[in-house]
């Protein structure tokens, strides 16, 4: 019985023996023949280890297709450190390629993972560092793809472009505002190895391929852009001011043609720079007092209500206005007399601007102010816009309209005002602001998506306008303007001088100083404004500092645009501190014993009697003592 019962057990044994075994090899045939795609996948994806290889990121163009950032092909370093032998000898060898420190670097090929992307030493290292490891054939050690942001133009727009961080993604201005669209999907070189990290012959090498971001185009003008930058430069060099700021814009559809922010920084050095320059765009984070060049929009919607006519109707400025037991008073001791309201402009009158806020009235002249976009963001399709900042209708009294309607009081952004100044000379439209112009596929130039113009609103008549841009081209002809009048070209603006204001209080001689212009104001194809703050200089007007400024870009800006002279504009109105002018004639063909120009220098340049060549052109017109350079050649008929 007992040896019945043992051997009954041993048989059930054997049978679940059996049926284990059977298990395991019908499991172990369903994983080999059914199911060996997926049990491969698995398999190999222990045994992978992946090599990075970098997108190429999307370029941003100008609008005519000049590049400002693009990536550059690059090397960087990846280590395995299984299959490094002599991790200290490795490190040294690396630190005297990479001039870096063995022991950061001996730290980091010697920790526990497969692969190890060695950062920041190895990374987009130099050919010539490049070739040396190569030669070095450091087991464990591999180069790999990589790509690099490179800004051609340095500090060139610097706050605009932005930059992009190690991994190369956006992390400031456009780059951070497009990274979904410039990023560019990686790729990857995948090499089996096996646990002790060997190279695994019996299956292939796979490869990923990398992809590639959309470019972006901007409507920035790469041409108006060098202008306004050199003079920008010239500026900070001259005055040495806290900070400075221009921006361009086509009034007619709100693109923005040039932007710079000073202090600047390079984009391909970012890290060097003060995160307070790096992260301000001060076209569009900056916000103050506008001081006078805010009395255009208070003087175009007043005649927009037609509340005076500019020409014949008259203000009497005795020097001040009293307002709420305020004086308010003129910039000129005594004032400017009788004045018609076009004079009130030319001579940027604050009492005369308070007696049209007090004709305007306060429910219109806040409507106009928001109507014109001022306390609020404009849009802009850059990242760090401010609102600027406006009184509540309810908490404004007597002299918060009287201020308000003379730049005072309010705090604006130089985005709201170019785009508000726009609306000024363009027939009364106001645009949103905009800086990219298309997204493109980077490999066919095909437009994928292309950015329209948008409309916001009608803010006066087209009649209003054109009365305006006669009334800023007399403010250049008349008044605070005059430096930036060039003969031929119908200039127009307003300069502004505005106290800056700290915790609530004016500081003593602290002072943004700014013009705001279009031109030319037959058919303005441009605005442009720029502030100062605070420049080393005892003039503190915008006319004296910043009118120059924009004249000099002017000169070469208006000719790129083919802006042709006209002969008729309003004459310059003359004092006795403005520099003689003289126009340059042609001396081309003439000897050089036969000239004789009073009031210009001449500076003679070749050997031989006749000129051939002059510089600047004929019909320019130069300050008395200005240099006209002359190019000789041997008459080849002596």
């Amino acid at each position: 019985m007992i040896a019945n019962r043992i051997e009954k057990r041993i048989h059930i044994i054997f049978i679940c023996a059996c049926l284990i075994f059977g298990a395991i090899l019908l499991k172990l045939g369903y994983e080999q023949i059914v199911h060996q795609d997926f049990t491969m996948e698995k398999a190999m994806n222990l045994w992978q280890r992946d090599f990075p290889v970098a997108g190429r990121r999307g370029a941003i163009l100008d609008r005519n297709g000049t590049a400002l950032a693009y990536d550059i092909p690059s090397t960087s370093v990846m280590v395995v450190p299984a299959q490094i032998k002599e991790p200290k000898q490795t490190a040294a060898v690396l630190a005297d390629i990479l001039e870096a420190d063995a022991d950061a670097i001996y730290e980091k090929i010697t920790n526990h993972v497969s692969t190890q992307k060695l950062q920041p030493e190895g990374r987009l290292i130099s050919d010539e560092a490049a070739v040396k490891l190569e030669n070095a054939d450091l087991d464990g050690v591999y180069l790999i793809q990589d790509s690099q942001r490179y800004y051609p133009n340095h500090s060139y727009l610097a706050q605009v472009l932005g930059f992009t961080g190690i991994d190369n993604q956006g992390l400031a201005g456009l780059e951070l505002q497009y990274e979904e669209i410039l990023g560019a999907k990686k790729g990857a070189l995948q090499i089996p190895f096996d646990a002790k990290g060997n190279q695994v012959d019996l299956y292939d090498e796979t490869y990923e391929a990398s992809g590639k971001g959309m470019d972006v185009v901007l409507t920035i003008d790469a041409n108006i852009q060098d202008i306004v930058e050199r003079e920008m430069n010239n500026l900070m060099k001259r005055y040495h001011p806290k900070e400075a700021l221009a921006i361009a814009m086509d009034p007619n559809n709100g693109e923005i043609l040039a932007m710079v922010s000073k202090p600047d920084f390079d984009p391909n050095d970012y890290q060097n720079y003060d995160s307070t320059i790096i992260n301000r765009n001060l076209p569009i984070w900056k916000s103050f007092e506008p001081g006078s060049t805010f009395k255009s929009v208070t003087f175009a919607s007043a005649l927009d209500l037609k509340l005076f006519d500019m020409f014949q109707d008259t203000y009497y400025d005795r020097g001040y206005e009293m307002v709420g037991g305020a004086r308010i008073k003129s910039w000129k001791a005594g004032g400017h007399g009788l004045q018609t309201f076009l004079q009130v402009l030319e001579n940027s009158s604050n009492p005369g601007f308070v007696e049209i806020s007090r004709r305007m009235g306060l429910d219109h002249l806040y409507e106009y102010v928001m109507k014109f976009g001022f306390g609020k963001k404009t849009n802009v399709d850059l990242p760090g816009e401010s609102t600027g900042i406006m009184f509540e209708k309810e908490a404004m009294g007597e002299v918060e309209q009287a201020t308000v309607a003379f730049g005072q009081g309010i705090s604006v952004t130089p985005i709201q005002l170019v785009r508000a100044f726009s609306a000024i000379v363009n027939g009364g439209t106001l645009y949103e602001p905009h800086i990219t112009k298309a997204i493109q596929d980077p490999a066919t130039g095909e437009i994928i998506e292309e950015i329209k113009p948008k409309a916001v609103d009608q803010v006066i008549s087209k009649e209003t306008s054109d009365l305006m841009r006669y009334a800023l081209e007399s403010v250049v002809a008349n008044g605070g303007g005059k430096p930036s009048y060039i003969k031929g070209y119908q200039i127009g603006g307003k300069t502004g001088t505005a106290q800056k204001a700290e915790n609530g209080v004016y500081m003593a001689n602290e002072y943004i100083l700014s013009f705001l212009s279009a031109a030319p104001m037959n058919d303005p194809k441009i605005v442009l404004y720029v502030a100062v703050d605070a420049p080393d200089n005892d003039v503190q007007y915008g006319g004296t500092v910043v009118a120059p400024v924009v004249k000099a870009c002017y000169e070469d800006i208006l000719p790129y645009l083919e802006v042709e002279k006209v002969s008729e504009q309003i004459p310059k109105k003359k004092i006795w501190l403005d520099p003689v002018e003289i126009e340059v004639p042609n001396l081309i063909g003439k000897k050089k014993e036969e000239i004789k120009q009073e009031g210009l220098v001449l500076e003679w340049i070749g050997e031989g009697d006749t000129v051939i060549a002059q510089l600047p052109q004929a019909g320019t017109t130069l300050n008395e003592g200005g240099k006209v350079w002359l190019y000789l050649e041997e008459d080849s008929f002596s």
